[in-house]
């Protein structure tokens, strides 16, 4: 067992890749308040956005292997002996979280997470209910775990921390494809396909970016590639999380979906343009930032699930009505 300094807390939050980002925030303000630093346990997949982060000292990578059932339950044993008597703050609430709980040898505090509002809304779709959500995004809750006086979303913004090499080599790789600073970042892609911009759309609005002599540049990871006519600029599949980081952190806007890459862009202070379908900002996974822009479909069927696995009846007419003109408008 080692010894921790009392300030020392370990945070637990594991996936999505934006909900782990957006922990960086409160992160910040309890450090800043507290004079805290942290342990994070997260999956080893989301865990690069973190890196770099000066009140962070231990990034605890769980891969696979440690997330089978009685794998965890060994696990959270042997996590509990080796950080004894530190708090543990719950920023997931799952089940894997409560066995953790479970065996921890010290206090634990954990978020508030309003499921049962959230399900209120889907059902009745109350406007009260509605305004009371978005009021409260996911990084005040994250600061309920501590906080009896909620902090502003505004004190709250995630922070990814670049170092100055990473920031040169973006600048290098763009200098490479003759790609200016205050270009625009398209991010075309959805892990689940009821979340996805019509691929027919994204391609008008690149004609329409050059049409007006802006510049763009195509980011994130898919299995299927968005054609476009300069290859040049379309880096898909090409960067890894933190050097899509720092790519984004030159861009004037990131145009994406409800994704993560809408969570690095803010993470790096660039304003994001994000289309809600299925999900909503009720659920509290929304960019917060002064300049941030959300277009939204006003549909009676939205929204129609926590994360847009949904099998749509309406033909995605919920991103279908929202056209490019309505992006350029807000360039």
């Amino acid at each position: 067992m080692h010894k921790f300094k009392d300030n020392h807390k370990i945070l637990f939050r594991l996936s999505a890749l934006g909900d782990l980002i957006l922990t960086t925030g409160v992160i910040d303000f309890w450090a800043e308040k507290y004079g805290w630093t942290f342990s994070v346990i997260t999956k080893q997949q989301y865990a690069a956005p973190l890196e770099n982060n000066p009140h962070i000292t231990e990034i605890i990578r769980l891969n696979k292997e440690d997330l089978g059932d009685l794998a965890w339950i060994t696990k959270a044993g042997r996590l509990s002996n080796k950080y004894e008597g530190c708090e543990l703050i719950d920023l997931h609430s799952t089940l894997r979280s409560r066995i953790l709980s479970q065996r921890w040898h010290g206090p634990v505090s954990r978020y508030k997470k309003f499921s049962l509002e959230r399900r209120a809304f889907k059902l009745t779709g109350s406007e009260k209910l509605e305004k009371i959500l978005e009021s409260k995004p996911v990084t005040v809750r994250y600061a309920s775990a501590i906080e009896k006086n909620l902090p502003a979303p505004e004190n709250l913004l995630p922070h990814i921390y670049l170092t100055d090499d990473e920031k040169e080599d973006a600048l290098a790789k763009m200098a490479h494809k003759k790609l200016s600073k205050g270009f625009i970042a398209l991010h075309p892609y959805a892990t689940h396909p009821d979340k996805s911009w019509p691929r027919e759309y994204w391609i008008e609005l690149i004609n329409q970016l050059d049409a007006k002599g802006l510049q763009w540049a195509v980011i994130g990871k898919d299995t299927n590639e968005l054609n476009v006519d300069k290859a040049e600029w379309n880096f898909t599949n090409k960067f890894s999380l933190r050097q899509t980081c720092a790519l984004l952190s030159e861009a004037k806007y990131l145009v994406t979906g409800d994704s993560g890459p809408m969570h690095l862009a803010a993470g790096v202070g660039t304003p994001v343009i994000a289309m809600f379908g299925p999900t909503s900002r009720a659920w509290g996974f929304y960019p917060a930032g002064k300049n941030d822009k959300i277009l939204e479909s006003d549909l009676k069927c939205r929204p129609c699930s926590l994360h847009g696995k949904s099998n749509c009846s309406k033909n995605r007419e919920c991103l279908k009505s929202i056209h490019p003109v309505s992006i350029l408008k807000l360039l």
